[in-house]
C-alpha cells in the first residue's frame, strides 16, 4: 500500500484516478477559454460603449475580483462537502454569468456586463479553489507540483480556443469603424451600432454556458474519489493564523499577486501595444487589432508548449532553481518591450509567455507544499492572489491613457509594471531553492 501511494497519477490512474483526473483537468480547458476570451475585450468594449482603456479595464476589475470574493467560501464550502460540490457549483454559477450576458445585451449598457462577469469568475474561483488542491490529492506529494503542472498544461488549450473565438467570431465581426470614427457618431448612430457589436459579442458567452452546463452533468453523474476531501471542521481563524504563519506559504500568496498581475497585463495590452505599432506602419486600427490579437495567440501557443517542457524538465530540475531562471528572463525580455519601438517589442512581448508558463502552478505546488488538510484554506489563500489580475491592469491602464511619458510611447512605459513582477517572482524563486537545498 506504501509503494502505491508513492506513485504518480499516471500509474494510479489505471486503477482509481485516471478518469476522474480527465474530468477534472478538462475543467482547466474551461478557465482558460473564459480567461482568454475576456482579455482583447477591454479594447473592444472600450470602443463599443466609447470609453477610455482606463474603464474597459474594469472588466478585468470585475473578472478577477469575483476571484478574490468567493475563494475563502468556496474552501469554506469544500470543507463542509467535497471537491465534487465544490467542481458542481462552480460550472453552475459559470453557466448563470455566462447566460446573463444575454439580459446584459439587452439593457445596452456596460455595467450588466461588468455584474456578469463578476458572477461567471464567482464560479471559476469556485472551480479553481477545487480544482488545484484536488489535482494536488490524486497521488503523492513527492509527485503533486509536476501532476499540477501538467494538469495546467491543459489551461492554455482553453485559453487558445478563447484567443481564436475573440478574434475569429468576436474582433473581426465588430463594426471596422474605428474609436476616432465612433466618437463622432450621433446618438442614434451610436445606438444602432452598438447593438449590433454587442449582439456579435454575446454569442461566445452563451456556447460556453451551455458547455458549462453539459460538463456539470457528466461530473455529477461520474463516480469521484472522496481522497478524504471533507472534514465538516469549520476552525476558519485558526487554521487561517496558521497558514500565514508559514513562510513559504505567506510568500507564495504575495508572489501569486503579482504574478497573476504580471500574466494579465502581458496579454491584456498586448493589442494596445501591437495596434499601436501597426498603425504607425500604415495599418487600419481593426487590421492592426486582429493582427495584435494573432501575436496573443502565438503568445499562449508557446505558452502551452512551454508548459510541457516544464514539466518534463521538473523531473530534472528543482522547482525553485526553475521558477528562478524563467523569471529573471522574463525580467530582462519587459525590458526589451519597453525599449524597443519597433517588431522586436512585440516579438520581446511573446516571449514572456515561454517563461510564464511554469509559474503559477509551480508558486502554487511550493506554497502548498507539506499543508496537509489546510490546504483547502491555503488554495483560498492562493486564489485570492488572483486579485493581482484585477489592481495592476487598471494601474497599467492609467499609464496607457497618458499616449506619452518622458517623450516616450506610454503603452511601452507600462511595461515598468511587469518587469517589477517578476523581480518579485524571481526572489521568491531564490528563496525556495535556496530551502530546498538546505533540505538536502
Amino acid at each position: 500500500m506504501k509503494n502505491i501511494k508513492k506513485e504518480s497519477v499516471q500509474a494510479l490512474g489505471r486503477v482509481k484516478y485516471l478518469v476522474p483526473f480527465i474530468l477534472i483537468t478538462s475543467c482547466f480547458a474551461l478557465w482558460g477559454f473564459a480567461n482568454d476570451i475576456t482579455h482583447p475585450m477591454v479594447k473592444a468594449f472600450s470602443k463599443i460603449f466609447r470609453m477610455s482603456v482606463t474603464d474597459g479595464a474594469l472588466i478585468q476589475v470585475a473578472f478577477y475580483g469575483g476571484y478574490f470574493a468567493m475563494a475563502f467560501p468556496a474552501a469554506m464550502f469544500i470543507r463542509k462537502y467535497s471537491y465534487k460540490s465544490g467542481v458542481l457549483l462552480g460550472l453552475t454559477l459559470y453557466a448563470i454569468g455566462a447566460f446573463m450576458f444575454f439580459p446584459a445585451m439587452k439593457f445596452g449598457s456596460y455595467y450588466p456586463f461588468l455584474i456578469a462577469y463578476f458572477v461567471l469568475t464567482c464560479g471559476l474561483s469556485f472551480l479553481e479553489t477545487s480544482c488545484n488542491p484536488y489535482i494536488l490529492s490524486m497521488g503523492s506529494e513527492e509527485t503533486s507540483t509536476r501532476r499540477l503542472n501538467f494538469a495546467q498544461s491543459f489551461n492554455p488549450m482553453g485559453s487558445l480556443v478563447g484567443m481564436y473565438v475573440a478574434m475569429n467570431f468576436i474582433q473581426n465581426r465588430l463594426n471596422p469603424m474605428d474609436t476616432v470614427g465612433r466618437s463622432q457618431l450621433s446618438d442614434s448612430e451610436f445606438e444602432m451600432i452598438k447593438n449590433s457589436d454587442l449582439s456579435v459579442l454575446i454569442g461566445p458567452y452563451l456556447l460556453i454556458g451551455i458547455v458549462a452546463v453539459a460538463m456539470f452533468i457528466i461530473i455529477y453523474l461520474s463516480k469521484m474519489p472522496d481522497n478524504g476531501d471533507h472534514s465538516g471542521k469549520m476552525d476558519f481563524i485558526p487554521t487561517i493564523k496558521r497558514i500565514f504563519s508559514i513562510k513559504r506559504y505567506r510568500e507564495g500568496v504575495i508572489t501569486q499577486f503579482f504574478y497573476v498581475g504580471a500574466q494579465i497585463m502581458c496579454w491584456t495590452f498586448i493589442i494596445q501595444y501591437g495596434t499601436r505599432l501597426f498603425m504607425l506602419q500604415g495599418m487600419g486600427e481593426q487590421a492592426a487589432e486582429v493582427l495584435s490579437q494573432r501575436y496573443n495567440i502565438i503568445a499562449m501557443v508557446i505558452f502551452c508548449c512551454s508548459r510541457f517542457i516544464c514539466t518534463f524538465l521538473l523531473r530534472f530540475v528543482s522547482p525553485g532553481m526553475l521558477l528562478r531562471t524563467l523569471a529573471s528572463i522574463a525580467f530582462f525580455l519587459t525590458l526589451g518591450v519597453i525599449f524597443f519601438h519597433n517588431i522586436w517589442g512585440i516579438y520581446s512581448l511573446v516571449a514572456i509567455s515561454a517563461c510564464m508558463s511554469l509559474m503559477f502552478p509551480t508558486i502554487y505546488g511550493i506554497a502548498l507544499q507539506g499543508l496537509g488538510d489546510d490546504a483547502k484554506f491555503g488554495a483560498a489563500g492562493l486564489i485570492m492572489a488572483i486579485l493581482g489580475g484585477s489592481v495592476l491592469p487598471p494601474l497599467q491602464a492609467l499609464i496607457i491613457d497618458q499616449g506619452t511619458i518622458f517623450g516616450m510611447p506610454a503603452v511601452n512605459l507600462s511595461f515598468i509594471l511587469p518587469s517589477v513582477c517578476f523581480v518579485v517572482i524571481t526572489i521568491y524563486g531564490a528563496r525556495s531553492f535556496n530551502r530546498e537545498s538546505a533540505a538536502k
